[in-house]
Formats: C-alpha cells, sequence, structure tokens
C-alpha cells in the first residue's frame, strides 16, 4: 500500500498564523502511518518543534515546490505567484470557482503543471455540508469587531489574541446599539450570536426565510449589520450603493465575514477592496457614517482556538485520504476542480489524472 505523505507549508501571508493541523493531531496522523513533512514557519502559532517532537519531519520555509511528486502539499491561504506550473496535489482555501479575479489563472497553473486543487471550501458530505470550516470562528471574531468599532475602542493595527481577552473586551459595558445578523443559523451565524450576547447585545436574527423576500427598510434601521452568508449562485444583493444612500439610513457598522468581494455572488457590493488588520476599518460614507470591516482571514486573529478546531474537524477526512486516487469527499473536491477548469476551457474532455499516484495538485476560502 502507497504511504500517505502529507507536507504542512509555510504561510507566506504574514498575518497568517493557523495552521490547518495542529501538533496533537500531527502525532494521529504519525501513528497511523502517515508520512508528514511541516515546513519552518516563524508566525505559526504552534512552533516547529511541537511538531517534530511527535514524529514529522521538518524542511525549509517553501521547499514544498520541490517536494516528492507524490507528496499532498496542505496549507490555508494563497500560494505565492511562482512557480508557474504547480505539479502537486494541493489541499486549501483556493477562492477559485466562483470567477473571482485570478481566478482562471490559478487553476491555469494546476492544469499546465499536471496538479489539481483540492478546495477546502468544498469538502462536503452528500447533503453539502462542509467537513472543516473556520466558519465559528470568523463569524465570532467579525461581531466583535463590529462591536468593538460601534463603541469607539477597536485597537489597530489588530494583533492575535485569545478568546479570553477578547471576551473581557466585550464584555466592558458600553453603548446599546441595534444589531442585525445574516445567516445567523449557519456555522458563522451562530459564532456572531456569541459574540454580541457576550457584549450584551440582542440582535436580530435573519435566515433563509427572511431573506427570501429582503426587507431593505427593516435592514438599514439597524446600526449594526453582520453579514455571514456565502453563497454558490448568483442572487439578488443584501445591500447596494443605493440602499447606502437612502435617506435617514441608521445603518453605521457593516461586519462582511464572507469577504467574496471580486465575485458576482458577492452579496454586498458595496466595496471592491477587502481592509486589513493594519486598516481594519474603511469609511464608506461620511454623512451619516458607514463604516465597513471586511477582512479575510479573520479567524487568524485567535489563531489557537480556530487552527484547534478546524484541524479536528480535518483529522478524520485526511486519515481517509485515498492516495492512488481521492474517493468520497476529496473525490467530489477534485470533480469541482476538473468541472471548473473544463468550464473555462482550460482543459479539453476528461482531465482524469489529476489526482492519481505520482501527480500533484493545489486547492485554494467564509472569513478563512
Amino acid at each position: 500500500m502507497t504511504e500517505l505523505h502529507l507536507w504542512l507549508r509555510h504561510e507566506t501571508r504574514t498575518t497568517e498564523r493557523r495552521t490547518p493541523v495542529v501538533p496533537s493531531d500531527a502525532r494521529r496522523l504519525v501513528e497511523q502511518g502517515v508520512r508528514l513533512t511541516v515546513e519552518e514557519s516563524p508566525q505559526r502559532i504552534f512552533p516547529t518543534d511541537e511538531y517534530e517532537a511527535v514524529g514529522a519531519g521538518v524542511a525549509d520555509a517553501g521547499s514544498w515546490v520541490s517536494a516528492p511528486s507524490d507528496a499532498v502539499i496542505v496549507g490555508l491561504k494563497e500560494l505565492p505567484d511562482q512557480p508557474g506550473e504547480l505539479r502537486h496535489r494541493h489541499i486549501y482555501f483556493g477562492h477559485a470557482y466562483k470567477g473571482q479575479p485570478g481566478a482562471a489563472e490559478l487553476l491555469g497553473r494546476f492544469v499546465t503543471g499536471g496538479g489539481a486543487l483540492l478546495d477546502l471550501e468544498y469538502l462536503a458530505d452528500e447533503q453539502g455540508r462542509r467537513l472543516a470550516a473556520f466558519g465559528y470562528w470568523a463569524g465570532y471574531l467579525g461581531a466583535a469587531l463590529a462591536v468593538l468599532q460601534h463603541r469607539g475602542r477597536l485597537a489597530t493595527p489588530l494583533l492575535p489574541t485569545t478568546k479570553d481577552v477578547l471576551e473581557a473586551e466585550l464584555r466592558t459595558p458600553g453603548t446599546r446599539m441595534s444589531a442585525l445578523v445574516i445567516g445567523a443559523l449557519g456555522r458563522s451565524g451562530r459564532g456572531a450570536r456569541v459574540a454580541l450576547d457576550e457584549a450584551g447585545v440582542d440582535p436580530t436574527c435573519w435566515d433563509q426565510a427572511e431573506t427570501r423576500n429582503l426587507d431593505r427598510p427593516a435592514l438599514l434601521a439597524h446600526e449594526l449589520l453582520v453579514n455571514t452568508v456565502l453563497t454558490t449562485r448568483p442572487v439578488p444583493p443584501f445591500l447596494t450603493d443605493q440602499d447606502v444612500d437612502t435617506p435617514g439610513r441608521r445603518l453605521r457598522t457593516l461586519s462582511d465575514v464572507t469577504v467574496d468581494v471580486g465575485s458576482p455572488m458577492n452579496l454586498l457590493p458595496v466595496y471592491d477592496t477587502a481592509t486589513t488588520w493594519d486598516d481594519p476599518v474603511r469609511r464608506l460614507r461620511d454623512e451619516p457614517p458607514l463604516d465597513l470591516i471586511a477582512i479575510d482571514n479573520l479567524p487568524s486573529l485567535l489563531p489557537r482556538e480556530a487552527s484547534a478546531d478546524f484541524s479536528a474537524d480535518l483529522l478524520p477526512q485526511l486519515l481517509d485520504f485515498e492516495v492512488g486516487g481521492p474517493v468520497g469527499p476529496w473525490g467530489r473536491c477534485l470533480e469541482r476542480f476538473d468541472e471548473t477548469c473544463r468550464e473555462l476551457g482550460l482543459v479539453k474532455g476528461e482531465s482524469g489524472s489529476s489526482a492519481s499516484a505520482g501527480s500533484s495538485g493545489s486547492e485554494g476560502g467564509v472569513g478563512v
């Protein structure tokens, strides 16, 4: 039986401190016969020696480009621009299947290199429920930052913290506010509701029933809005520039957890670039003021908690990974990759061998 070789790569984004596999789960992988290589990473919340202590091999940061061709490269956020041809299979949040800027170029790199993208956003069961996600912490942090901004207490630039510290800040008495969570019944919505509850805010909660026939005047009557909805098909947006300019708007703080900017599926097309850790808030309107928070790796602000939860979800899926060709949820990820490449005209007919043994590939994330 061919040995599964997982290669945990260093994240090139300087604000990315999470990991998809924590040391305790790395131990489980090694004990089950998985060969695990972990790249050095000065920013990862867990030091490399904790992985080495449980039996993982260690490699230089960025050395995945020369890893054995059968290694499966595991990460979270975007790949560097080079190499131009991606020959490995990659597991990460690729943001490449909904018409995002640069998506065709990224997928083309996999096609020309013979690799494949197994996108974590599409790792789901037969009913379409995601099997590993950062959604809870994305929603929690999206709401928490919005509350602190609305109360004038958001310290910038943002720095990683712990849940205890953030919880204490949220519980500090502050101004009352009317808040709305859209997508309140999902994983991200649940996280947003918990953060608002800790801040003493009782939000209005909308989900599918309320968004089928959206009451925009009611939306604009809230002072704070947290959007946690991620859609995979074009639907009418929740908020447009025309809505934002409606006289009498009470909305003052908008937190978009999904950050689907640039995609035709964007439900909040009132901004065109995400915000950052250095500049987490952007003023969209001056009169009356409207502030935006839209950070696409929010859970990295709580890197230890977010990594531990995600790794626990991902571990059984990695243990079920079929070396000779993914089946089950991983097989569906591969099918999505192949279908999208064909739709974009990047390949003719069946790509077929994308995930076969000896080839490699790459994958690409709500508020991941």
